[in-house]
């Protein structure tokens, strides 16, 4: 070793630019005033979420007892009208002897749900099972086979009522968009004039007036007593909404592929449908999957404007349980927080799964 060697002065570590304090530090605590306006949002935060824990938990009233909770009213809350009209928000105005059948349909149509979101399920046998879930669900819900009580469908509602519009819409508005998205990129002036008409109509109207007129003016053109039956109509026109929507998400995936991958698709001699099937769906559909999973969350919490079609699902049934009732009707807002958590529960569960099915996609890509 030569003897002028000088060793080089050690540097010091790099700052961290990672973690929670490191996030504080940049984005609340850079300069004076951000510190000072986060230490005052802080205190707010701190002040506001002590009285509200203090309303909902501390004083709160948890027995269904009217009296209690006209004592407590400004202090406390009262959790007492959830529990004493749990049954009707929830089932709606189902009739109390049968509601293990509405319980049990749910339980059924949510567990397949969450199976198909599941990649061990996904095996050819799965739309056999939709179809048997399907059946066991309106056989349970409607009943009049195999010794059950018939019901008819103007007293379903609730939660089961929620989900089955939500599930059994997007079931079937998902190959709806698929192919009228296809059908805007045809070349065949025919095909793409009706579904530019298709989409425009329907998504230049509200969805309230989607079901105004499939529950009103739809059978002012059947025959008398011809009429399809009003849950019927409902998921039909929810369906076609949803669809259009949807469409226009799978078309702006479509339109992001590049070119190559058709052309490419075409020097192997490949056919227009083996093309879309193979290569340009499943591409444009993983581009798509966060506005896919939007539009669904925006349809699951839409399916409350179908109370004005006297279908009383999660959020009419409140109204139905409290409207009648004036001990219970002054802690509505108890009772709306407690749909609100419902709402939240599923939507956030949805939201997971997106981020999920993201994070896999781009494990794909990456490879």
């Amino acid at each position: 070793m030569s003897q002028n060697f000088v060793p080089i002065t050690p540097r010091p570590a790099p700052v961290r630019m990672e973690g929670p304090l490191p996030w504080l530090r940049n984005n609340l605590f850079s300069s004076v005033g951000n510190s000072l306006l986060s230490l005052l949002v802080l205190a707010v935060l701190i002040w506001a979420g002590s009285a509200a824990f203090e309303w909902a938990v501390v004083n709160a009233v948890t027995a269904a007892n009217a009296d209690a909770c006209q004592a407590a009213r400004g202090i406390g809350a009262c959790w007492g009208v959830v529990t004493e009209k749990s049954r009707i928000i929830l089932l709606g105005r189902y009739p109390q002897t049968e509601q293990w059948r509405p319980e049990l349909a749910t339980v059924l149509l949510l567990g397949l749900v969450v199976a198909s979101c599941s990649r061990w399920f996904w095996k050819p046998w799965l739309a056999a099972l939709w179809v048997v879930v399907l059946a066991a669900f309106f056989t349970l819900m409607g009943g009049g086979y195999f010794g059950l009580v018939k019901v008819p469908t103007d007293q379903w509602g609730g939660l089961p009522l929620t989900v089955m519009l939500t599930v059994i819409s997007m079931t079937l508005a998902f190959p709806i968009a698929v192919a009228v998205a296809l059908g805007r990129r045809a070349n065949m002036p025919a095909i793409k004039t009706l579904c530019v008409v298709y989409v425009e109509l329907i998504r230049g109207v509200p969805l309230i007036s989607v079901l105004f007129m499939a529950s009103f003016m739809f059978p002012l053109f059947m025959p008398i007593g011809k009429s399809p039956d009003v849950l019927i109509r409902v998921i039909v026109g929810i369906t076609l909404f949803a669809a259009a929507y949807m469409a226009e998400i799978i078309r702006g995936g479509l339109q992001a592929l590049p070119k190559g991958q058709t052309e490419a698709a075409a020097s192997l001699g490949l056919g227009y449908w083996q093309t879309q099937i193979k290569i340009v769906l499943p591409q444009a559909l993983g581009t798509v999957v966060p506005s896919i999973m939007n539009n669904f969350i925006s349809l699951f919490k839409d399916t409350s404007l179908v109370t004005i079609v006297s279908l009383y699902e999660l959020t009419g049934a409140l109204s139905l349980a409290l409207g009648s009732d004036p001990n219970w009707r002054p802690f509505k807002i108890e009772a709306y927080l407690f749909i609100a958590a419902i709402y939240f529960t599923c939507c956030f569960a949805m939201s997971r799964y997106s981020l999920w099915v993201e994070r896999r996609l781009a494990v794909g890509k990456a490879r």
